[in-house]
Parts: structure tokens; C-alpha cells; sequence
């Protein structure tokens, strides 16, 4: 099926209502304290380059040891469900190590001092103490707890934005300017069709994989 600008339109108009509530879902997490905040920043360093549903098991199974275990105990509960159980507990493990000896883990205090919505995602992003997080996941981090603006730019949002003439080719964003600059060609796309950025995002991945789920 040929995504066009017609098809978007009435896709929106029929699901918008869910999008809208996954959205309010969104923004109740940020105010579920400082360990579902690591929840989420789990999930999306479990997330890449696999499914938004293995990634949500694997939150799951590694709820019991998240917030005390090491790498070992992670890699444990991991074996026969996830793929990367090497490097990804040890991502986990160092990050959260990292935002208890610095900041504290006191996530929500830490990230509402932050005024500036790019510095925000820039501290996720580019902090070599935040493991398995480039620009995708810190966007996608960020809209999961409720914050507002940000383009996930993954595979199925590049192939659709490609289908829809928004973009020339679909490349992933290998850094920092790149990704600001597919970014700011979807948010005028948005702003031309009048449908908000954040419900976007959840429409074209929807339309992509018939979940409203990401």
C-alpha cells in the first residue's frame, strides 16, 4: 500500500483518538517517580534493533534485579528471550550506576533542571555515561515519559517520510547535524499538513506496523 498524503489524512481522522490517549499514557509516566523513569530509559536501550514488544518483555523480566543487580543477574533473567545479553546489561548497569553516584538517581530532579528541550536530549544522547543512547533512543525516551517535540526518527518514520516526499532517500542519521536536519523536514511536513508532530510520529509508525504502540 502506497503511503499518500490522502491516506495519512483519514488514517489521522480514524485514529486519532487513540493516539491521543497513548499520548496522556505517556505523559502519566513522568509522574510515576524517578525507578519508572529508568523503566523507560531501559526499555529504550533494550529497543534498538528489535521490537517495541521484546522490549517491554525484557523490562519485564529484569524488573527483580533492575534497580540492585550486576550485569550477571541482568544477563540471567535475559537468556532465551533477548538477543544482546552481553552488551545491553552492561549498558544498564553502568548507566544507572552512573545517575546514583552522580546525580543522586533522582531522575525527575535531575532532568526538570534542564530549561532547554535540545540540552535535554543532548545530555542523553551525547553523555558518554548514558550507555546504548544516541539521538533515536533519547527521543524516543523523551516522548515515552511525556515530553513533546521530538521526531524518532527509526526505520519505519525514515521509510514512510521517504514515501511521502519529505525526505530524498532513506538514510539513517549518522550524527548530530543529520539528525537535527531530517528532524526539522518533518516538523515543517507537519506544520504544511496540520497534524501535530507527536501524533505523527504515532501515525506513520502505526500505519507501518497496524499498532498504536511504540
Amino acid at each position: 500500500m502506497t503511503l499518500t498524503l490522502s491516506l495519512l489524512r483519514k488514517k489521522h481522522r480514524e485514529s486519532r483518538k487513540q493516539i491521543l490517549e497513548r499520548l496522556r499514557e505517556f505523559e502519566q509516566a513522568s509522574r510515576e517517580g524517578d525507578r519508572r523513569l529508568f523503566e523507560e530509559l531501559t526499555f529504550c536501550i533494550l529497543a534498538a534493533n528489535t521490537s517495541s514488544k521484546m522490549s517491554a518483555k525484557c523490562v519485564d523480566a529484569l524488573r527483580p534485579v533492575l534497580f540492585t543487580g550486576k550485569p550477571a543477574h541482568m544477563k540471567k533473567k535475559l537468556v532465551g528471550i533477548y538477543r544482546f545479553i552481553n552488551l545491553r546489561p552492561a549498558y544498564i548497569y553502568h548507566t544507572r550506576s552512573y545517575l546514583e553516584k552522580k546525580h543522586g538517581f533522582q531522575l525527575q530532579k535531575l532532568m526538570s533542571s534542564f530549561q532547554d528541550p535540545h540540552e535535554l536530549r543532548d545530555f542523553f544522547a551525547l553523555n558518554p555515561n548514558i550507555k546504548g543512547i544516541g539521538y533515536k533512543e533519547a527521543s524516543h525516551f523523551l516522548r515515552n515519559i511525556g515530553y513533546k517535540g521530538y521526531c524518532i526518527l527509526d526505520k519505519h518514520i525514515l521509510n514512510s517520510l521517504h514515501e511521502l516526499g519529505v525526505i530524498a532517500e532513506v538514510k539513517r542519521p549518522a550524527n548530530q547535524k543529520q539528525y537535527h536536519g531530517i528532524e526539522e523536514k518533518m516538523k515543517t511536513f507537519c506544520r504544511e499538513v496540520k497534524i501535530n508532530v507527536d501524533e505523527m510520529d504515532l501515525l506513520l509508525w502505526s500505519m507501518k506496523t497496524g499498532e498504536i504502540l511504540k
